[in-house]
């Protein structure tokens, strides 16, 4: 070392034995990435030179011997969207490559940083300590800082690039103020803390980086920032998909849906604040939410409702008894199937006609409304008015027009005018919905059969007796 040369201690207390040489480059990018944003200069270079040796280089304000103290860096501590947050992650980079065997030269406006070496600490002869050698600068107009390295493999340079967002490729489908939603390249999904990656998911939809980090993200950070858990980044995940308004990205979380009873579901569909935002930005956006065994029961209602337009989201059946009720962000009820049926039903237009109007045959029969209630004890009191129709809306099962429909809102018993062709017809319409009335349940069900068998018994007995 010669007399101008000065040997700066990095007085590293702890070095990284499991660091890598891509670890190492990992920091020196993540330094230079910082740069870039907090002077707004030009994008970084990594290149190979005919030599062989790798240069990393940013464009900012450049190298000083004071960033070599050892300390936290209180302007990328402040500066929530750095990279960087613990200011010692370089010294931990060159400690990583003097270990390593790598050959390291460093150039600024400030210094030359000519290599690293082991010296006698000061005041400690029989102490040797990492040193950087520091020179003058050779350019004093130099802009930002050069790191160029000897010995570094293509593929150590491939596997830190792949650390970074930057350099990753990927598709970034949106983003908001707490970090943005990307597109996974395979299987495994990324998590990202600033475009930096911390960590791997395996049943992800998306990949994440998280721009805005929370209190407990930064206390989990380690000085390695490596195998960083779920628990630390899952609350800014959620974050980032309830305030996502794109509605392709929920859409296609939306698809996933029906795979929660089988357990194969996305990690991210299965959190209970996720599910409700999804569905409910969903339904205000003309979806409808269907289980599958109402799929096969309603089969024809379905067909409808995609003709109408609506777009069909299947739920597992117990998501559809929580969203029954609750209403999307623009205050309308959830569109689930039975909600679809109610509006439809409320939505058709009957054409009545005045009893004054039927034929002679026709007002006969009709003027047998109170007899046959007669057969089964009188009209329920819930049934307030009888009326006739000549238009029915098709059955939701039959999905052919209805011969009768009983309204439990108005207290209406409606009937298709071309069930007054007999008696037998028209009774057989009459009683079914006033059961329908006295059961308060729908055709296929228990209560409603328990009901059909007494009224049957009833009018049995009185026609024996």
């Amino acid at each position: 070392m010669s007399n101008s040369d000065k040997a700066f201690d990095l007085n590293i207390e702890k070095i990284l034995e499991n660091w890598e040489v891509y670890h190492a480059l990992r920091e020196i990018i993540s330094n230079a990435l910082d740069e870039q944003i907090l002077t707004n200069t030009s994008d970084i270079e990594i290149y190979k030179t005919r030599e062989s040796f790798w240069h990393i280089r940013d464009y900012g304000r450049g190298l000083h011997y004071k960033h070599l103290t050892q300390k936290e860096n209180d302007e990328k501590l402040n500066h929530e969207n750095l990279i960087g947050q613990f200011g010692i992650g370089l010294k931990d980079a060159l400690a990583t490559l003097n270990r390593k065997g790598i050959e390291v030269f460093i150039k600024s406006k400030y210094l030359n940083i000519e290599k690293l070496s082991l010296v006698s600490k000061v005041g400690f002869d029989d102490v040797d300590t990492l040193h950087a050698i520091i020179k003058d600068s050779s350019e004093p107009n130099f802009e930002g800082t050069e790191f160029i390295l000897k010995g570094i493999k293509d593929e150590d340079i491939e596997k830190a690039k792949k650390l970074f967002l930057k350099f990753s490729n990927s598709k970034i489908l949106t983003t908001n103020k707490y970090g943005q939603i990307i597109e996974t390249n395979a299987n495994i999904a990324n998590i990202y803390l600033n475009g930096v990656k911390v960590a791997e998911e395996e049943n992800f939809l998306f990949s994440y980086n998280i721009t805005s980090l929370d209190q407990k993200i930064k206390k989990t950070l380690n000085r390695e920032r490596t195998n960083v858990g779920r628990t630390a980044y899952s609350e800014r995940i959620k974050s980032i998909i309830k305030k996502c308004t794109d509605l392709k990205i929920l859409e296609r979380f939306g698809y996933k849906f029906q795979n929660l009873s089988s357990g194969e579901a996305p990690e991210e569909v299965t959190w209970i604040d996720v599910q409700e935002h999804i569905l409910k930005y969903l339904n205000s956006n003309n979806y409808i939410y269907i289980t599958s065994e109402e799929s096969l029961s309603y089969k024809n209602i379905v067909n409808e409702a995609e003709s109408s337009g609506k777009q069909v989201i299947f739920i597992p059946e117990n998501l559809r008894n929580k969203v029954q009720g609750m209403t999307d962000i623009s205050g309308n009820l959830i569109n689930d199937l039975s909600n679809y049926i109610n509006e439809r039903t409320s939505n058709f237009t009957y054409e009545f006609v005045n009893p004054k109007n039927l034929n002679k045959e026709e007002l006969i029969i009709f003027n047998k409304t109170e007899e046959i209630f007669q057969l089964i004890g009188g009209k329920p009191k819930n049934i307030k008015d009888i009326k006739i129709s000549e238009t029915m809306q098709n059955d939701i099962h039959s999905f052919l027009p209805a011969a009768g429909v009983w309204n439990s809102e108005t207290g209406e018993i409606i009937i298709k005018r071309t069930e007054l062709k007999s008696i037998k017809t028209y009774a057989s319409v009459l009683l079914h919905e006033a059961i329908h009335a006295k059961s308060g349940h729908e055709d296929v069900t228990r209560e409603f059969e328990i009901v059909l068998t007494n009224v049957i018994g009833l009018i049995v007995s009185k026609i024996i007796n």
